[in-house]
């Protein structure tokens, strides 16, 4: 298996999405493509599930992808230049589809060098925790590529235009202050133990909060962010709407008047 998936000890609500190819820096597989999806597929589904943090087994996040299989132009990079569409399009970029579209919180326990695809599926979390010794970089150019997996797209979402023009036309690695001065990460640690502490505090956060309100809103803020101000109103007002019918909103309102600490069913 090259995606390990667990809860997490501590923090009920919480799982664990881990990158599980140390000997290869959790460069990307076939079978990591298609476990990575089923993950997420069963995460959506599972109630139990309020909080998912993905991370990298070994000292790397993910090198993206893997060179040695790029060189000999197998597998995922084999083929002319319609097959490696077809690939590309049937293949790695599922991921990005597929987390798109996940509707619950998603953290980035960034724990060595995100690298190329491994940045941007970095950038396709919602909240981004790195040590201070990760080093993240879209580096493709470097390697005659461009950003395949989307990354274009992600990376200038989290850092705005200009600077992710530049570090995709420089391929330039960024790493401590100067990725959280970027936005590329929210936070910074100084190793592997303080980023699991952090996630866990994070998630803790997430995990006590109503999920279908919490869901509702992750949505509205991606939806929302390509559509004219009319279509993001009726998103709001069609969120809303559901938001304010769930035992949950009640819940926090009396809990509110009362001065005690809510207690969600996630209905």
């Amino acid at each position: 298996m090259d995606v390990q998936v667990q809860a997490d000890e501590q923090v009920e609500g919480l799982w664990w999405v881990t990158l599980d190819r140390p000997e290869a820096r959790n460069a990307y597989s076939e079978a990591m493509v298609e476990e990575l999806v089923a993950a997420f597929d069963r995460l959506e589904l599972d109630d139990a599930v309020r909080c998912v943090a993905i991370t990298g087994a070994g000292k790397a996040f993910s090198a993206g992808g893997d060179l040695k299989r790029m060189l000999a132009h197998e597998g995922m990079f084999e083929g002319d230049a319609r097959g490696l569409r077809a690939r590309y399009l049937m293949g790695i970029q599922r991921i990005p589809r597929r987390l798109a579209r996940f509707a619950k919180p998603l953290i980035g326990a960034i724990n060595g060098p995100a690298i190329g695809a491994g940045l941007d599926l970095a950038c396709m979390c919602d909240v981004r925790v790195a040590t201070e010794r990760a080093k993240l970089g879209s580096t493709f150019v470097k390697v005659g590529l461009v950003p395949g997996d989307g990354g274009a797209y992600f990376l200038a979402r989290t850092i705005g235009f200009p600077r992710a023009l530049e570090m995709v036309l420089t391929g330039r690695l960024v790493e401590g202050e100067e990725a959280l001065q970027l936005g590329l990460v929210h936070a910074l640690v100084p190793d592997g133990e303080a980023l699991t502490k952090s996630v866990r505090e994070r998630a803790a956060v997430l995990c006590r909060l109503p999920p279908v309100a919490l869901s509702l809103a992750k949505q509205a803020a991606y939806r929302s962010w390509d559509l004219p101000l009319e279509g993001a109103l009726e998103l709001a007002a069609t969120y809303q709407g559901i938001a304010q019918n769930t035992a949950d909103h009640d819940e926090a309102v009396q809990a509110f008047l009362e001065k005690r600490d809510p207690v969600f069913s996630g209905r």
